[in-house]
């Protein structure tokens, strides 16, 4: 869940329905208190946090969150105002991720949603579904001991499958977590990749099921 604390109503919006779109789950909150009140009973991935806000502006709520243990982890994008060097070099200082400077497009924003969630992502862990295995330090798949040559997509797609085992993902979904924003196609370049990764890992690639009219998981 993304949560985005901004004051104006449109641009609030357009930011919540862009993340909605680009498969992230997403809420908007008009003023610091509401996000403030609401952080005591639910905890965010990531909070895109204006500075500019009523009441208790965003680097006064960035500097709670950094000094209060239960939510000095969770990363924060600052959006400050155009040519405010002192907000952004405060914000960095008090343990903003990153910052976006008004008025921002929503696909960079999201490209800098998704990078800070890398960054702050745990390490990536090995994977294994019976004698298929993955290994994300050294890139590499194996099937019954045999190494699977993959394309980066291909890696991509099936890393993200077996990071979530028996979740169904829509096409549209995987276009966007595995190809990302910048990544203009049709749903039928999943369908061909799947139909590639299916043949490539031989008998366990039927763990990879179609679910008919939505998209796909593995068993």
């Amino acid at each position: 869940m993304i949560w985005c604390v901004e004051d104006d109503a449109g641009i609030r919006d357009i930011e919540v329905y862009a993340l909605t779109s680009t498969g992230f789950a997403a809420r908007g909150f008009e003023d610091g208190n509401a996000f403030w009140e609401a952080l005591q009973l639910e905890q965010p991935k990531l909070v895109v946090l204006d500075v500019m806000l009523p009441g208790a502006d965003g680097v006064t709520l960035l500097k709670k969150m950094k000094t209060d243990d239960r939510f000095s982890r969770i990363p924060v994008i600052m959006a400050t105002a155009k040519g405010s060097e002192f907000d952004k070099i405060q914000s960095l200082d008090l343990g903003a991720d990153d910052y976006l400077v008004k008025p921002f497009g929503m696909m960079e924003m999201v490209s800098r949603i998704k990078a800070v969630l890398r960054r702050c992502s745990p390490a990536p862990r090995h994977l294994q579904l019976d004698g298929l295995t993955l290994d994300p330090e050294a890139h590499c798949v194996t099937a019954d001991g045999q190494r699977v040559n993959l394309t980066l997509k291909e890696y991509e797609l099936l890393r993200l499958l077996m990071s979530h085992p028996n979740k169904v993902f829509t096409r549209d979904q995987l276009l966007s977590q595995v190809w990302e924003t910048d990544f203009v196609g049709e749903t039928r370049t999943v369908d061909m990749h799947v139909r590639t990764l299916r043949q490539k890992l031989g008998d366990y690639g039927n763990r990879i099921e179609t679910v008919r009219g939505v998209g796909y998981l593995i068993r």
